[in-house]
């Protein structure tokens, strides 16, 4: 139960860092280049 809510807060968060949809997707591409970068290491 525990991890559930920690995920939902988790969820809320990222979600309240991004209040538009192109905040969402600035934030979405970030993290694909981040994982890009990692993925090249």
């Amino acid at each position: 139960m525990k991890p559930m809510i920690a995920a939902l807060m988790l969820a809320m968060l990222t979600l309240a860092g991004c209040n538009t949809v192109q905040g969402m997707g600035q934030d979405i591409q970030k993290a694909g280049g981040a994982i890009e970068r990692a993925g090249s290491r």
